[in-house]
């Protein structure tokens, strides 16, 4: 089978903060997992670099559009390699490539009849000389009257045109734009209105996408389609490929959904193989991001597939709720953010996967507490997880010279992992990465539960036949532990292997073959409680910056 996985591309405007990571990193759990079960993956994603928020980011600080988005995607590809995001390929919209596969889409679609010129009235500033862009345009959702910005309202999901806002002003200036006519590029998306109302009830039918996307997406759908403009007077961006028309550019939302299939055609070319597998009716593919990126994976990006006569269209639609900090709404703006270089510096990557996968936001928005993510560390990675597998090694680096007995395992411990690797992979596939986690987790209980009952210190004096067979045991669940964690904790699940001897990256039982353990050292560090209100301090005082 083949495995597509599409993370979303974040804007190449400021750093990545702990929100963007709880909605994309199931796209590496998922492709991981994959791997292990020997299937074909692809997994992609990259920076976008495009987009207006760039642009308004360059104008702050003074400097060129593309100074702001090198640094970034530095930035991004620096973060993702720390917290160990396996990407098969991680680009950046602003490239040659990417620019002549989004043109040759255009084209394709306007030879099709899918794209067509309209004169349409824009927002123009007159105190800044230039058209605006849509989010350049801020004012009052006419849907639920809260503020919003000219392209979506993120209050509550409505996608809108800046002539729609109530109070328009322009963000640049704050003046009250004008309107002026001006001929753009519509793409027919009311012509995919039948195609994507039996998509959408056909993923509802088989359980394929989060409940967020359907039910918004079906709202989308009842409202009626509308056409959408695709192009748009930008100072950056992919320029229109058509005679007359280059200085406007490609709208991004077009443009950057467009990524997923540019970034296949570039892996394509690095690697010297055919893409052509992660694009055909048998295809699985995964579409990772938050909830305010619905429509463009569940309406905007199929009826562009439908349009190119591609598959498949997107199978799983695995769309993030909000991550809030300390009970209140993540606000770049006021820099109320845990920033992810800046967590990277003081904990382990695998310590903010292990919290932002056990309290993901998939069906409703979770926090993120800095007590709750250090005791979280320490009471489960350390606590249960690190010390079983501390007690274990130990016991059999002082009692047995450090030598794994080779005794067969128990059939009944044997039975309960070969379930896991079931239950967990069946969780990963329907994205219910949480259950997953939790599930590994019980295990990891149990296994503890195991060593205490067996009591191999006291069965070291007393049966040592019956204690080699209780080490041997534990050791059999450590490695499978460690295996079955791989797509959640990466980092630790290799130490253990490096630990236990075996190389192996299969989803199935591992075995374990007698041999001298080296040096024990402890899996995690305990975390100082006292961190909670350092951190806490840490967090208002950036707050006032």
């Amino acid at each position: 089978m083949s495995i597509f996985i599409g993370g979303a591309w974040a804007y190449a405007n400021g750093s990545l903060h702990l929100g963007h990571i709880s909605s994309l990193l199931s796209g590496d759990i998922l492709a991981r997992y994959y791997r292990q079960k020997g299937e074909k993956v692809l997994y992609v994603s990259g920076s976008d670099c495009n987009g207006t928020p760039i642009t308004v980011r360059a104008r702050q600080e003074g400097v060129a559009p593309n100074v702001i988005a090198d640094r970034y995607h530095r930035e991004f590809e620096d973060c993702f390699s720390r917290l160990g995001f396996s990407y098969d390929v991680y680009t950046r919209t602003d490239t040659a490539h990417h620019h002549r596969h989004v043109q040759e889409i255009f084209l394709k679609l306007l030879e099709k009849g899918l794209i067509y010129k309209k004169e349409i009235e824009q927002t123009y500033c007159e105190h800044c000389e230039q058209f605006l862009p849509d989010r350049y345009v801020e004012g009052i959702c006419p849907v639920c009257k809260e503020p919003s910005r000219g392209d979506q309202c993120d209050s509550c999901s409505t996608i809108l045109e800046p002539l729609e806002l109530l109070d328009r002003k322009c963000k640049i200036c704050g003046h009250e734009p004008s309107t002026r006519a001006t001929e753009h590029f519509y793409f027919s998306l009311s012509s995919f209105q039948t195609v994507l109302e039996n998509y959408t009830h056909e993923a509802d039918d088989n359980n394929l996408w989060r409940d967020n996307a359907i039910s918004l997406t079906k709202r989308y759908l009842k409202e009626g389609l509308q056409d959408r403009a695709v192009s748009r007077d930008l100072p950056i961006g992919v320029s229109v490929p058509v005679e007359g028309y280059e200085e406007k550019k490609i709208y991004v939302w077009i443009e950057a959904v467009s990524g997923y299939y540019t970034a296949s055609r570039l892996w394509a070319e690095q690697t010297g193989q055919d893409d052509s597998a992660f694009w055909n009716a048998s295809t699985r593919s995964y579409y990772v991001h938050g909830k305010d990126n619905i429509p463009f994976h569940s309406i905007i990006w199929p009826a562009i597939l439908a349009g190119l006569e591609k598959e498949p269209l997107p199978t799983h639609i695995v769309s993030n709720e909000y991550l809030t900090l300390e009970k209140k709404k993540l606000s770049t703006s006021k820099n109320w953010a845990v920033w992810v270089p800046d967590i990277l510096e003081r904990y382990d990557p695998d310590s903010i996967r292990y919290f932002l996968t056990i309290n993901a936001p998939e069906n409703r928005d979770a926090d993120f507490s800095w007590k709750e993510f250090i005791y979280s560390h320490n009471s489960e990675l350390l606590g249960a997880y690190g010390n079983f597998i501390n007690r274990t090694l130990k016991f059999i680096e002082k009692s047995f010279d450090g030598v794994i007995p080779d005794n067969d395992i128990t059939p009944s411990i044997q039975e309960k992992v070969s379930e896991l690797y079931k239950e967990v992979g069946s969780c990963i596939e329907k994205t219910a990465f949480k259950q997953g986690l939790e599930k590994a987790f019980e295990l990891v209980r149990f296994s503890n539960k195991y060593f205490d009952e067996k009591q191999p210190w006291i069965q070291v004096k007393d049966d040592c036949d019956a204690c080699r067979q209780a080490l041997a045991d534990c050791v059999y669940l450590i490695a499978n532990l460690a295996n079955i964690l791989t797509p959640f904790l990466p980092f630790s699940s290799e130490k253990v292997k490096k630990l236990i001897n075996t190389s192996a990256n299969e989803w199935k039982p591992l075995v374990v073959n007698s041999h001298q353990l080296p040096k024990v050292e402890p899996l995690f560090e305990r975390i100082d409680t006292e961190r909670i209100e350092e951190e806490l301090a840490r967090l208002n005082e950036q707050l006032l910056n």
